[in-house]
């Protein structure tokens, strides 16, 4: 049986319970509130950072693991496991170092022969979360990096993902759009619908004004896409639970859903998204894989 280990970041927002159930290893990026230091999803949970996000008079900062972080989980699954392949799944790159810290990380093992692939996910959020699942899922079946790999790649291209912010002033705070045009934003009740392109980079798709408008445009778009196809959906909220179970009702109306995985944003996406947001991740509906034979 093939024997492949996965790691991702903090960013990809999967829930502690799904990490330990599929064995996937996490290495944290950090928030900083003035001289305070914390570890997303380790010393920070979803609830402490909104609510002292909503108490902070100057927007947090994030930054990214170092290589000697992942050198250190690489080094202690070679360890337990010599023959493991290591897949190693990150943050967008346009958005962040983590992927390069991973990167060299790997680099450094090349001459003990370590196995280590990482992968630039050009994604953020649960968009990461799904393709670590998928490889998890995977990898507990039995099945050997080259499979794992090329099913990744696959749900790059099958999947869409879009973001609804409820205020556009993080991405004002940190440096997404001009402050006029969140200003202008704000006063006309104009909401953009965010996604990420193919190099991994945040971009308004479209603007529209009015929360309700904003919803319908987005499950257009989706149907416009998947037809009528069976679809899993993963949905992650930052605080409002209320409008991300709108949302799934919405879908399961007017689409097949075969799954649905809810997961909140963590603190480092948070500090760039805000409170109220809602991400949307909807893929072709695929059934868990089947074990592999010893």
């Amino acid at each position: 049986m093939a024997n492949v280990r996965i790691v991702t970041d903090s960013t990809a927002d999967i829930p502690q319970e799904l990490r330990e159930r599929y064995n996937i290893e996490m290495v944290p990026l950090k928030v900083h509130f003035g001289n305070e230091m914390y570890q997303d999803a380790v010393t920070i949970s979803p609830d402490q950072f909104y609510e002292k996000l909503a108490q902070a008079s100057k927007l947090p900062t994030t930054s990214q693991p170092s290589p000697v972080e992942f050198l250190e989980v690489y080094k202690r699954l070679h360890a337990q496991s010599p023959d493991c392949a290591i897949i190693s799944i990150h943050l967008s790159a346009a958005m962040s170092g983590t992927y390069q810290s991973a990167l060299l990380a790997s680099s450094m093992l090349e001459e003990e022969e370590v196995d280590v692939t990482v992968i630039d996910s050009k994604s953020a959020s649960f968009g990461i979360g799904v393709y670590v699942l998928e490889a998890a899922k995977l990898a507990q079946a039995g099945y050997d990096k080259d499979a794992i790999l090329a099913r990744i790649a696959q749900l790059q291209q099958e999947q869409k993902l879009y973001f609804l912010v409820d205020t556009l002033e993080y991405l004002q705070k940190g440096g997404r759009i001009a402050k006029a045009s969140a200003m202008l934003g704000t006063l006309l009740n104009i909401k953009p619908i965010l996604s990420i392109d193919k190099d991994g980079e945040v971009y308004a798709v479209e603007k529209v004004r009015g929360q309700k408008r904003l919803l319908q445009r987005v499950l257009e778009m989706y149907k416009e896409h998947f037809g009528n196809q069976p679809v899993d959906v993963g949905v992650g909220y930052s605080t409002e639970k209320s409008t991300a179970d709108t949302v799934v009702a919405e879908l399961k109306s007017q689409f097949d859903v075969r799954s649905i995985q809810y997961t909140r944003i963590g603190a480092v996406i948070g500090t760039h998204v805000g409170h109220g947001t809602v991400a949307v991740f909807v893929r072709p509906a695929a059934p868990d894989p089947e074990p592999l034979n010893s």
